[in-house]
């Protein structure tokens, strides 16, 4: 497929003779659009594959439109782009297809007739970016030119690799259920879900499968806000760089996270980002996992930059020398990074991205009946995980249908523990590696559902990568392999963090972080400078317990430094005069409930220590006094 894109200030076209018998009816006359991004679309030979294809165009589509601002678009098929092109069928499919997943994806779409000759007339904005174009081959590879009218400036090749089980869970019919505590299997469509707000949120978004927001969710403007990250400009789509608030944040949610695994008993392990293309194992393993991924050309070899922690550890595994007596064998890895190349019209803040922290348990088990026994165990510490960063969620079970037909018992003592419905999706063929799964998922302010914890049990992979163990009487054995993230990726807690607080603030209700992943836990604002070496002296005796704390001692009015805590939702804010002075004992307001107390350091400390209880640490990320602290 070809591509040229021009941003307009207008576009008017009139149809004014049918070029063969395909032309599509249509309504005669004139027809204007405003303020647009107009694309000139040509399909080729080898486009055949009419949903990859359309699916390749609006991604680059949407791509552009990010970059010129624009959320109109006009579809505008022009044949004489290419010498190459396709059968009228596939180019009609193709462009009518192209306009369904943009109109899907929140953009205002419009084409113009189709197998019609038309005049028109059209006003390019004259930017750098009003005009670019594309060459789109469905085997991922893109040659792209851009510039200022009439000047190429740049060209490049990406390639992009779909892999097979991409394509096939496209594809892949399947049938969605909502399974209750008391073992009643109902059709989605027909379950009365009353109080059950959120679970139909979920169901009707994995059913619809619209991944892409019509406007902005809440979460990026608090994060944003609140000096926590924001995109790199100098990266790629979906890349972000983190200032030192949103790293303390995200180094806690790491730390913790790697605790509860480390504490399970698992094995940490460290593995390379990148891996060869072409490694039997690893290529077989890339067409069974649905994700896009980067490819990076080095000495005449393609490696791509993986997308989960599985390729290292199952490398290692299949090195190793594994006795059935120490099954089941936990294997962790907290990846920095691991990278999938989602669609650019799907990109959305720290709910999908492109680069991000995963961490990735594997384990491996004797039987499936062993693995069903982990699963379970592991169900549960999904479920610690989610009460301790004061997460609600949404569970959904997707399962091959012989695999829950055999073990629908099981199932349902699952959904009993949990203590509501869930939502159930059977199909008939596996398209991926896994026979069954579970995801908690958080449903945001916009009604997108996103998977934190999952756990999965593999059929194939030890096949795959030739991973085997030892039994009781000597022979080689392969394992069930257990693939497990009890969190999901640290990035979307911190969405699901934030977005949770919008939803407060939308209620009327004062926002806040958990005390523990606060940036700053304790804020003591001096009345004048002559009580800012008293505040000092305050926060270094507070310091000496699990506390964060600092000190406002800029050249701003009380009010205004009372004002920024509250802003920064500081869990604990202390104002120190000179009556706090004289007696020991602060004024400290409470932000959880809208409090006024007086604390001494001692009572103070012990209040932050057990929020902080049975939860990891980190000292202050930030210079103590804010005179002191950049402007970020």
């Amino acid at each position: 497929m070809r591509i040229l894109t021009v941003h307009a200030d207008f576009i008017e076209f009139e149809p004014l003779k049918k070029a063969g018998k395909f032309a599509e009816e249509i309504t005669p006359g004139k027809r204007r659009f405003e303020e647009c991004l107009v694309v000139f679309m040509a399909v080729e030979k080898g486009d055949e594959q009419i949903e990859a294809s359309a699916k390749l165009g609006a991604d680059e589509i949407v791509k552009v439109c990010e970059q010129v601002k624009t959320k109109a678009i006009v579809l505008y098929p022009l044949v004489h782009l290419t010498s190459n092109p396709s059968s009228i069928d596939v180019a009609q499919k193709v462009l009518f297809e192209t306009q369904k997943i943009l109109a899907h994806a929140g953009y205002k779409t419009e084409h113009a007739p189709f197998g019609w000759y038309k005049s028109y007339d059209l006003k390019c904005k004259g930017h750098p970016l009003s005009e670019l174009s594309r060459e789109l081959h469905a085997s991922g590879k893109e040659e792209a030119k851009t510039g200022e009218k009439g000047k190429e400036t740049t060209e490049k090749t990406e390639k992009i690799i779909v892999s097979e089980s991409l394509k096939k869970e496209s594809e892949m019919k399947s049938k969605f259920y909502v399974l209750t505590p008391s073992g009643e299997l109902v059709e989605q469509e027909k379950f009365k879900y009353g109080d059950h707000k959120d679970l139909k949120k979920f169901v009707d978004y994995e059913v619809k499968k619209v991944r892409s927001y019509s406007s902005e969710p809440p979460h990026i403007k608090l994060m944003k806000e609140h000096s926590l990250l924001d995109y790199e400009p100098g990266s790629d789509s979906g890349n972000f760089r983190w200032y030192p608030k949103g790293r303390l944040m995200k180094k806690l949610l790491e730390n913790a996270i790697t605790n509860m695994c480390i504490s399970y008993g698992a094995v940490e392990v460290e593995t390379p980002i990148m891996y060869d293309y072409q490694h039997p194992a690893l290529k077989k393993y890339l067409n069974r996992f649905p994700a896009r991924q980067y490819v990076v050309e080095s000495d005449d070899k393609n490696f791509f930059l993986r997308f989960s922690a599985c390729f290292g550890q199952f490398l290692i595994a299949h090195d190793a020398v594994i006795s059935y007596k120490i099954l089941p064998l936990k294997m962790f890895e907290l990846t920095k990074y691991s990278f999938r190349r989602e669609q650019s019209g799907e990109l959305a803040g720290l709910k999908r991205l492109r680069a991000f922290t995963m961490p990735d348990m594997h384990t491996l088990c004797s039987s499936v009946d062993s693995a069903k026994t982990e699963f379970e165990s592991q169900f549960k510490k999904s479920m610690e995980w989610m009460d301790m960063v004061q997460l609600t969620y949404e569970a959904g079970f997707r399962v091959q249908r012989s695999f829950f037909d055999e073990n629908r018992k099981w199932y349902e003592s699952l959904v009993k523990k949990l203590g509501k419905p869930i939502m159930l999706e059977l199909f008939e063929e596996r398209y991926a590696y896994f026979i069954t799964k579970f995801e908690f998922n958080y449903v945001d302010n916009l009604d997108k559902a996103s998977a934190l914890s999952t756990v999965q049990i593999d059929v194939e992979n030890s096949e795959t990568f030739d991973i085997n163990y030892v039994n009781d009487t000597g022979s080689k054995v392969r394992p069930t392999i257990l693939h497990a993230s009890f969190s999901g990726s640290i990035e979307r807690v911190i969405y699901a963090l934030l977005e949770k607080e919008a939803m407060k603030i939308k209620q009327g209700k004062k926002a806040m972080f958990p005390v523990w992943l606060s940036p700053t836990q304790i804020r003591i604002i001096p009345i004048s400078d002559a009580h800012t070496d008293k505040c000092l002296g305050l926060a270094a005796e507070l310091g000496k317990f699990r506390c964060r704390v600092d000190v406002d001692d800029r050249q701003e009015t009380l009010q205004k430094r009372i004002r920024d805590a509250e802003l920064e939702w500081i869990p604990f804010t202390a104002v120190v005069g000179d009556r706090e002075a004289e007696s020991g004992k602060l004024a400290v307001t409470i932000r959880s409930t809208g409090e006024k107390k007086q604390f001494s350091v001692e009572e103070l400390s012990k209040l932050v220590e057990k929020e902080n209880a049975g939860k990891p640490f980190e000292p202050l990320s930030l210079p103590q006094k804010l005179s002191k602290r950049p402007i970020i």
